[in-house]
């Protein structure tokens, strides 16, 4: 092979390689709440199926991430239920500046499988009452008939804040402190109600889509003005490529409509 060939072939591999789709295949480290964790996982798979890179996705409570992160645990990404720890991971130098965005809003709704209620839903085989007034699940809640409600912890999960300020609205948190059982996070507080060991509890209304209709029961989406916004956003804790290129999927129309039909808002819903 003449010298001349060599180089030729030489500064074909090098234009090549620089080529997007054939960048090197790259592990992209994603800390998820445990709300979005099944939502995750469906917009892990539609990315995977465009690029070479490959989505780990930890699940657990926002704060319990938020603490890890800050101990150096190696994201490359976080997913958080509230703005309130990715600004603060910002605000200690743990973030890049200018990444944080809002990726969904969350709906608090509180839910009793064994419930028949007044008005059912058929376009998703959930029942939901239409007032106050007449709302069966809200007259359980009051009179305390039940042996326990179940919600996230709310020092660790926004979520679980969030029903804790909708028990404060309605009276009924120091009333309930003896029947409240806190999970860690909002899947642990989901489990709970499932199982039977807590006859009803707050959780997030997104976890209701993916139930068998015979499942779902009853529940009461609580009004929004009886919490602050679960305005979930996520921040990218460094610059690699990869981990733009998630975030530009997670970013694009595609995936809005998958997090959308996953029963959450996002910027296009809200308006901004």
């Amino acid at each position: 092979m003449t010298p001349r060939v060599s180089y030729f072939i030489f500064c074909s591999l090098l234009i090549f390689s620089s080529l997007p789709g054939t960048l090197e295949a790259a592990e992209i480290r994603v800390a998820v709440a445990s709300n979005f964790v099944v939502t995750m996982k469906l917009l892990a798979r539609s990315f995977e199926t465009q690029n070479n890179h490959r989505i780990v996705i930890a699940s657990g409570s926002t704060g319990k991430h938020f603490a890890q992160i800050s101990h150096g645990a190696p994201f490359d990404l976080f997913f958080a239920a509230d703005a309130k720890r990715p600004q603060l991971l910002e605000q200690q130098g743990l973030a890049i500046d200018g990444t944080r965005f809002t990726y969904a809003l969350g709906t608090l709704t509180l839910w009793q499988p064994e419930q028949t209620t007044n008005r059912s839903d058929n376009s998703t085989g959930m029942r939901e009452t239409t007032s106050i007034e007449s709302n069966s699940i809200l007259k359980t809640l009051k009179q305390a008939n039940f042996n326990y409600l179940a919600i996230a912890n709310p020092k660790l999960a926004p979520y679980g804040m969030a029903a804790k300020e909708s028990l404060q609205a309605l009276g009924l948190w120091e009333k309930l402190q003896t029947q409240i059982v806190r999970g860690e996070n909002i899947s642990q507080a989901f489990h709970f109600v499932y199982s039977g060991n807590a006859q009803l509890g707050f959780v997030a209304h997104a976890q209701l889509i993916h139930l068998d209709p015979d499942a779902r029961g009853g529940f009461w989406q609580i009004p929004p003005h009886y919490y602050q916004p679960i305005e979930q956003q996520a921040v990218q804790l460094n610059d690699k490529a990869a981990t733009r290129a998630f975030v530009e999927y997670i970013r694009s129309p595609a995936a809005k409509l998958i997090i959308q039909q996953q029963g959450y808002l996002t910027s296009d819903t809200l308006g901004r």
